[in-house]
């Protein structure tokens, strides 16, 4: 293809809207849909792109954009919580995959070194892959589903180290590594790290007070593309920086509105990633060698299942069904063996041709898990153990608590919310988009985020989809509605407490199906109760009468949110609701010294307080 940028887009976002649908329509999922649409695509398909390298170069950025995310939910309080499961399943599982493939390498005659390299990058399992099969079937929370997410964050962990070696390693082949290569590679994680700890919050803060978004979705690029520029130029890998610095801003107030900010272009440029390596594997090669493919597959996903199943039944103390599914589920290469491969060649650790092969034996065991999974599932649930057997090493307690509870906007409304989920030892989540009113209460220990609550990417990576119960306490009306109508979208079926200003934002948020809290009604009715002790009734009668009014106020807050657009059906209630009151307080009238309060006023003339009734700025 010989056009210009505008076309080359328009052929990969194409690609993207009609592959990656099929594909995940078949349960086949969204990377094997980018690979296939590459290789059609590609020069070995319909020669539409050409030219690979300048594509698959530019899409590394996508990589680089992933590892940053993983830096972001990989926070040291995070890891230590899991860090049993983590360094010794996950190690484990790394450690002997990799021995175990790096010798089957070794028989098609790689050097140790590359085969070392080839081991280590098929004994990845996919991500995107295993944790979209386990959240489809719910086995997120089960036993093998637990195991399998902290093998997973482990082998995050893992790929970090393994890419910045790949360029000593590819060095280590030629002319060696001198110690000035070795000097600027450390150098320059001193610079990302040491920068990183002393700048970068105090760059974010200064952003967030500017309040324009697009200035901080602009920081966020920065921060990702500078890290990686700092790695490259000293020689290591892009994603090494770029990890680096979301390690770094993952326990920050920043975190999730970050990971909301570079979503979008992560998802984008990493599918960009998988199309261009879809175009760099050769398909005539393939077929012209399948028994190399074919035997590939059925020793990678037969050597892992193996191995996995015997760490889900040792390390991880699963029972036999639970180890079977964790291996099923983890038997299958990873995208960041595409990573892998692809720096390994451009080092000269491997070739062409080997990196095209295994590129194709990922992606068909990418395509075989899901029916696998699926099929022991099945089969799982269908049988009934001989006997019980209830090994659970990782229960709740060594995952980090989802909050249960997550409350949008943090003055003083949700702060009182905040208290009393606490004092119960109830997680929670809080998000407020004062910057100033974030970094004062972080000062006190609070669980609080900076960020706009209405936006869907900061409420999916706060992990609003584990919430049970929404609170808004947000002051601004329109941000207000803004945020209850999107989680409304989002989450149907989700709980949401809302603070109304007034009786008009109340009926507006009973639209959107929220239960609604008026902010100053109950405060009012408590100086009230007050008021009515003080002028001479007693403690318990006052607070029967509070109650009353208030189970009144709230009835006829319904009745008017049926007739909310007609005025005169509103001043009709008010009405109404008066005479209804006279009656109910009837029989107290003359009682203490507030026997002249119940009289009525001249017919059909409303009070000041029935006034108020009808306008929106009442409790």
């Amino acid at each position: 293809m010989h056009g210009g940028g505008l076309e080359l887009a328009l052929v990969f976002l194409l690609a993207a809207v009609i592959a990656v649908p099929v594909f995940r329509r078949f349960g086949l999922g969204a990377v094997l849909g980018y690979l296939a649409a590459g290789v059609v695509l590609g020069p070995y398909g319909l020669r539409v792109i050409r030219d690979v390298a300048p594509v698959l170069a530019a899409s590394e950025i996508g990589v680089v954009m992933l590892l940053f995310v993983i830096g972001l939910e990989l926070s040291p309080s995070r890891l230590s919580v899991m860090r049993k499961p983590v360094f010794g399943a996950g190690g484990l599982q790394m450690l002997a995959c990799g021995i175990a493939l790096a010798l089957l390498t070794q028989l098609r005659g790689v050097h140790f070194p590359a085969a070392i390299v080839v081991g280590l990058g098929l004994a990845f399992s996919s991500t995107a892959v295993g944790l979209q099969l386990l959240a489809e079937r719910k086995a997120l929370n089960t036993g093998h589903g637990r195991l399998a997410f902290a093998i997973l964050l482990f082998q995050d962990l893992a790929a970090i180290p393994l890419l910045a070696a790949i360029p000593l390693l590819g060095g280590a082949q030629g002319e060696g590594v001198s110690w000035l290569d070795a000097a600027k590679a450390f150098g320059a994680i001193a610079i990302v790290v040491l920068g990183g700890r002393l700048l970068l919050r105090q760059l974010f803060r200064i952003v967030a007070r500017i309040d324009m978004p697009e200035v901080f979705t602009a920081s966020a690029l920065l921060t990702v593309l500078g890290a990686a520029w700092i790695m490259q130029n000293a020689g290591l890998t892009m994603g090494l920086g770029a990890f680096l610095a979301g390690v770094l801003l993952a326990d920050s107030e920043f975190r999730h509105e970050l990971e909301a900010q570079i979503k979008p272009f992560e998802g984008l440029l990493l599918g960009l990633f998988f199309i261009a390596v879809g175009m760099s594997i050769d398909v005539t090669g393939v077929i012209n060698d399948p028994w190399f493919v074919g035997v590939g597959v059925t020793l990678l996903m037969v050597t892992k299942f193996v191995l996995l199943y015997g760490i889900g039944r040792v390390s991880g103390g699963l029972p036999s069904r639970d180890s079977l599914l964790l291996a099923s589920v983890l038997a299958l290469g990873g995208e960041f063996a595409f990573v892998v491969f692809g720096d390994a060649t451009r080092v000269g650790l491997i070739g062409a041709e080997l990196r095209g092969h295994l590129v194709a034996i990922v992606g068909v065991s990418m395509a075989l898990t899901p029916p696998l999974y699926i099929l022991l599932s099945r089969w799982v649930a269908a049988t009934k153990p001989a006997k019980a057997e209830k090994f659970d090493t990782i229960g709740k307690s060594d995952i980090a608590h989802e909050p249960e509870v997550l409350i949008a906007g943090f003055g003083r409304f949700g702060q009182v919310v905040a208290r009393l989920l606490a004092a119960q030892r109830i997680p929670f989540i809080a998000i407020e988009h004062s910057q100033e009113q974030v970094e004062f209460m972080r000062r006190f220990g609070s669980t609080i985020y900076y960020g706009d609550p209405a936006n869907s990417e900061l409420l999916r990576s706060a992990g609003a989809a584990q919430v049970k119960v929404f609170v808004i306490a947000i002051d601004d009306v329109e941000s207000n509605l803004r945020t209850v109508n999107t989680i409304r979208r989002l989450y149907p079926e989700a709980t949401v407490f809302a603070r109304a200003r007034n009786r008009r934002h109340a009926w507006q948020l009973m639209d959107l199906g929220a239960q609604v809290v008026r902010e100053t009604f109950h405060s009012s009715l408590v100086m009230g109760e007050r008021v009515l002790v003080e002028m001479g009734l007693s403690p318990a009668a006052a607070a029967e009468r509070a109650r009353r009014f208030r189970e009144h106020d709230e009835a006829l807050l319904r009745t008017q949110y049926l007739v909310q657009d007609d005025e005169q059906a509103i001043l009709q209630t008010v009405q109404q609701a008066r005479v209804e009151l006279e009656q109910l307080f009837g029989a107290d009238r003359g009682e203490g010294a507030l026997g002249g309060l119940g009289k009525p006023e001249a017919e059909g003339k409303m009070t000041a307080a029935d006034q108020a009734s009808v306008r929106p700025g009442d409790a």
